[in-house]
């Protein structure tokens, strides 16, 4: 890699982290091509991207951004995963390394917010975006159809009420 290429990378890496919301560093040291393979495709299924970078050129890209307290993470072969989603890359990350033990998560950063190994999988746990927004939808409209419901109860009780009325006349 020639100068030129490395200030390439190191700009696209500085864009990547102002951008993302979220930053996962992991070992993958022992993984196989398709492991890491199954891997990629899994965050891009989730919406987030996994990238092995060198770790000087990831360090000198860090120095700009909020995710700046993740560098002292980068020994060794690291790899880096990132999403806009808060919560899709620390999952999947977590996932995979359940299945696989050659994947250690070390930690990660969410906005100015560092992250131990510990904080990147109780991340995990949480809703992703659009369950939380599904679920908002559900609660908006949770009130308005209990609304609808007992604005038109006190009609449908006066015909249920008109009807039994009838049916003992016509008996």
């Amino acid at each position: 890699m020639d100068r030129a290429e490395k200030k390439e990378a190191v700009a696209e890496l500085t864009e990547v982290f102002k951008s993302t919301s979220v930053v996962v560093v992991a070992h993958y040291s022992g993984m196989t091509v398709a492991q890491m393979q199954n891997l990629r495709k899994q965050m891009r299924a989730a919406g987030a991207t996994v990238q092995v970078a060198k770790n000087r050129l990831v360090k000198i890209a860090l120095e700009s951004t909020d995710v700046a307290p993740i560098g002292p993470l980068l020994k060794g072969p690291t790899l880096i995963a990132y999403s806009d989603d808060p919560v899709a890359a620390p999952k999947v990350a977590v996932a995979f390394a359940k299945e696989n033990d050659k994947l250690v998560i070390l930690g990660g950063a969410m906005g100015k917010t560092s992250l131990n190994a510990d904080g990147v999988k109780s991340l995990a746990t949480l809703p992703s975006l659009d369950e939380l927004r599904a679920k908002i939808v559900g609660l908006v409209q949770a009130p308005a159809t209990k609304l609808a419901q007992l604005a038109n109860a006190p009609a449908a009780k006066l015909a249920r009420v008109f009807g039994a009325y009838a049916n003992r006349d016509a008996a």
